[in-house]
Parts: structure tokens; sequence; C-alpha cells
């Protein structure tokens, strides 16, 4: 897919564009796996899910390197019920989550440009249920690249900030030990 010069932001992820000030940013490209129309979801009727193309994170259909910065805010929870609201909401990891993940991230690193920034948001639900949550320490495990810096947000703290920078040759370094 030919991309316009003017859109190298990308947000694969985006949902209702919930994370952005400017929801109609125009240098950026809105993605997400489906598109939904207001009044989805019952409990919250004026949502909707509008991505300017609907396409997986996993599976872009653009060219290397294009992007120069990706704000990537995938799916936190897995086995969610997908009668619930969340699930309607923000979609849910299944038990493939770290191939999906894994596979996602490497897909995300393809379309940034050299010396691009990808921004990865990542939460934890508040009430720690075991086979729900997938812990910061698991995420970072799967990704090639080590996170420049990050940042923990949100009343509780469950929402963690992760800024990555492709910097050509660059190798995974052990930044949990």
């Amino acid at each position: 897919m030919k991309v316009p010069k003017d859109k190298f932001i990308l947000d694969p992820t985006c949902s209702s564009r919930g994370i952005w000030f400017n929801k109609k940013h125009p240098n950026t490209i809105y993605t997400d796996i489906r598109r939904e129309e207001k009044g989805f979801i019952q409990a919250r009727p004026n949502f909707e899910i509008n991505p300017d193309i609907i396409a997986d994170f996993k599976d872009l259909p653009f060219p290397n390197k294009h992007f120069k910065l990706i704000s990537w805010d995938p799916p936190h929870l897995r086995n969610l019920d997908k009668g619930s609201w969340i699930y309607k909401k923000y979609g849910s990891l299944g038990n493939n989550w770290k191939t999906d993940l894994s596979k996602g991230f490497n897909e995300l690193w393809r379309v940034l440009d050299d010396f691009g920034v990808l921004i990865l948001k990542w939460s934890k639900s508040h009430d720690n249920r075991p086979n729900r949550d997938i812990s910061i320490s698991e995420i970072l495990k799967l990704l090639p690249v080590d996170p420049l810096f990050g940042h923990p947000s949100g009343s509780k703290s469950n929402t963690m900030w992760f800024c990555f920078m492709k910097i050509p040759g660059q190798e995974k370094q052990d930044i949990l030990k």
C-alpha cells in the first residue's frame, strides 16, 4: 500500500482513539482489526471504533520503514467473556498471546523507520486475576529490543508506558536482572 508522505504516525490498535488529544491528527493513520458503530456497547452508547484502515497489527499493509512514530496500545487482558463490555471495547488476547504480541512488535518494527520511536502502553487490571493478566516482565521478555525508558501512570500505577527507538544495530540487553 502506498502511504502519503505526510502520514508518518501510526496507531495500529486505535479502538476509539481514547489516548489521543487530537483524535483526527492529520499526520496519523489509525488502524484497528474492526469497525463498530456507536451504540454497539449498550453500557457505552457513544463509543465507536472507526479506523481509517481495517488492519491486523500482526500483518500491516504498509511499506518497510515508513513511520516515524508508532503508538501501540494492544489488548492487555486474556480470557475475557466475549459478552462483556470490556471485551467489546478493547478486545482480548487469547491463548496465543505470546506469539501474537511478538509478531505484532516485529511487524511494527518493520514499518518503523530507523531512529523512529515506538510507544507501548501496557496495563494490568485492578483485580490481578491469574489467567487474565500478563505481567510487564512477561511482555518485555518477548520483545527483541529493550525500551529506552518507561513510566507508570494511573491512580494505582497499573499502566506502564514504554519508549523504544529503532536504533540500527541495537541488541537486546537483560534489563530485568
